[in-house]
């Protein structure tokens, strides 16, 4: 049966149907896709229909977040869908040609199919569902309701608000952890916070605007390890994990879990931009008995002709002598981080590079680093770490002095391990420069100047343009620029 998948949802709008993954914000360059007003809603519910058409899909999927609903024409969904609510993963609720699992259901989904492990225990954290705000399955597929204990998702983004990041700006927070100390007062408004129904205390603004934002930052990170320790390990049934939903983007919490499995796996889109991906799955492998698993590169194809040709051991070599470059190839990844398709490369070794891309080309906050790609033959020369991480889902310790531009403030890197399996230009540029500095990595950014990742050649020439990136790389073609 043919599917067509779309996840309902303020936020990160995205459809599929297979093969390409309409991540919205790519197209209308709203970050996150976020509508303002009432005029933007139009482009928002049209881009369901513009792909799904009955008589070429015979499964109209979807699931939803809270608010979501109103991205649709009143009508199209009734109320018997909303009263479904799953127990085991499996579960779903089908009427005439149109299937519908639950919010994190949909998040589970898409991390354990993708991972390829036989038997699983799945964790499926974020800030709000629709039933749920987390929930853990076991492996035979049992789900236990965790809403009641553990609201990390909405805890952090009441915080990224608070403190000016906006909301969706967890991650902004994350970075600024590694710069604080643990805080009391922070503690003592999380436990209140924890043990009365996730309600704050009256004052608890004032209070939090008197302290250090790092030191906000830092004691989050500790109550989130804190909270996965006390609620989320002791309901372990096997050597795996998968984990996903918006919290699954916090590398710290993700490598805290590789001291207690075996096997840790985070998918590269693991938020709600993923949310058709898991709908998709779930429907094709209960109704065609397939396991379907989504290509990291689900976006649009470009075709592109420049005036040079490429030649790979040359970009290296810019690199190392210190040329920052745009790296644009094939189609866009799947998720928010950059797995080497749509690139900001750089050399690792120049301990000033974090400040110069993020004052000159990020145009970002000073405080946030910079992940590193490394081949995988030899990250555990330079990361401590005991499993490979292909998604930059993991912030795990740095064992080596030499690589100053990737290494965080308190020793840590957000690493993406590569192979030649899993992108193999990418691969090649990246040994080439190795074969020049002794260095197996390059440092990797995601290529976008205060906006959603670049999608077509004319972002990335036009944002190559208007920063103080050196070289760009399109395709198998090499822009300069003049002067």
């Amino acid at each position: 049966m043919k599917i067509y998948s779309i996840a309902l949802s303020p936020h990160d709008h995205n459809a599929y149907d297979g093969v390409f993954h309409d991540q919205q914000e790519r197209y209308t360059r709203r970050k996150h896709n976020i509508y303002k007003n009432q005029d933007d809603i139009r482009p928002t519910i049209g881009f369901y229909f513009d792909y799904y058409h009955p008589n070429d899909h015979e499964i109209f999927a979807f699931t939803i977040t809270i608010g979501g609903l109103e991205s649709l024409p009143r009508g199209i969904i009734d109320d018997d869908f909303l009263k479904f609510k799953p127990t085991k993963l499996w579960d779903y609720f089908r009427k005439d040609n149109i299937y519908y699992i639950d919010h994190h259901q949909s998040h589970a989904t898409y991390a354990y199919l993708s991972s390829g492990y036989s038997e699983s225990d799945i964790l499926a954290i974020d800030g709000r569902g629709i039933n749920f705000k987390c929930i853990f399955i076991n492996k035979n597929g049992d789900i236990t309701d965790l809403s009641s204990k553990v609201s990390i998702g909405s805890l952090w983004n009441h915080f990224a608000k608070l403190l000016g990041f906006g909301n969706l700006g967890a991650g902004k927070i994350m970075g600024l952890a590694a710069y604080g100390e643990y805080s009391q007062t922070m503690q003592t408004i999380i436990d209140y916070y924890c043990d009365n129904n996730f309600q704050f205390p009256d004052g608890h603004i004032e209070l939090v605007r008197e302290l250090k934002l790092a030191d906000v930052a830092y004691t989050l990170q500790c109550a989130t390890i804190e909270l996965i320790n006390e609620y989320v390990l002791p309901l372990k049934t096997c050597d795996s994990i998968c984990i996903a939903g918006g919290v699954a983007y916090n590398g710290y919490m993700n490598e805290e879990f590789t001291k207690h499995y075996k096997n840790v796996y985070v998918p590269p889109a693991p938020g709600d931009e993923g949310q058709s991906l898991g709908t998709y799955m779930h429907a094709d492998y209960i109704l065609n008995n397939n396991v379907h698993i989504p290509s990291v590169y689900g976006g649009k194809k470009y075709d592109y002709v420049g005036d040079e040709k490429v030649n790979l051991t040359e970009v290296a070599q810019a690199i190392a002598d210190g040329k920052i470059v745009g790296w644009f190839q094939g189609k866009s990844e799947s998720g928010n981080r950059a797995l080497g398709n749509r690139s900001i490369l750089a050399d690792p070794q120049n301990p000033n590079i974090k400040d110069i891309i993020n004052s000159t080309i990020k145009l970002r906050e000073d405080y946030r680093p910079f992940a590193p790609t490394v081949l995988e033959e030899y990250y555990q020369e330079y990361f401590d770490t005991n499993q490979p991480s292909p998604y930059m889902s993991r912030i795990v310790p740095v064992k080596s002095n030499k690589i100053p531009g990737v290494t965080h403030i308190d020793n840590t890197a957000r690493i993406q391990t590569l192979n030649r399996e899993q992108n193999p230009k990418y691969y090649d540029l990246i040994n080439e420069f190795y074969k020049i500095t002794g260095i197996p990595m390059l440092l990797n950014t995601s290529f976008n100047c205060q906006e959603p990742i670049v999608e077509t050649p004319e972002e990335a020439i036009n944002t190559f343009n208007k920063t103080n990136l050196n070289l760009l790389v399109i395709n198998d073609y090499i822009l300069r620029k003049m002067g």
